[in-house]
């Protein structure tokens, strides 16, 4: 039983709207998780990151990154680490700042990434 389903008239329609919209984003997003381990053996994680390279074509700091993803730079170090080792991101000294990388995408991985977005949002066309 969802949240919602446990409330009850007596609860303000504020609270039960919210419940509902919340209830909906959760199963939006395990559908959408299921599609992207079934279908392209990926995690929302990383195909967040993608999304967000994909919107900046000429690439992004990693503490841009972070602060767009809204995690620590800890969490995204792995995930971007592993997109790297598979050849879908690279990461770009600059000649400016030389303790900073620009991470952008491949044209592998802004090919996989469309193929990606495309499964998405079939599926969330498809939620009930």
């Amino acid at each position: 039983m969802d949240l919602e389903a446990r409330l009850h008239s007596t609860h303000p329609q504020a609270l039960r709207l919210w419940l509902r919209m919340l209830t909906c984003t959760q199963l939006i997003e395990k559908q959408v998780r299921t599609g992207l381990r079934d279908e392209f053996n990926t995690t929302l994680p990383r195909f967040d990151l993608m999304a967000q390279l994909e919107r900046e074509p000429q690439g992004m700091k990693m503490n841009q990154l972070s602060r767009r993803m809204m995690v620590t730079g800890g969490n995204i170090t792995p995930v971007t680490d592993q997109l790297v080792k598979e050849g879908l991101v690279e990461r770009v000294n600059l000649p400016d700042d030389r303790r900073a990388w620009l991470v952008r995408l491949t044209p592998a991985g802004r090919q996989l990434f469309k193929k990606m977005a495309h499964a998405v949002q079939l599926a969330s066309l498809e939620t009930p």
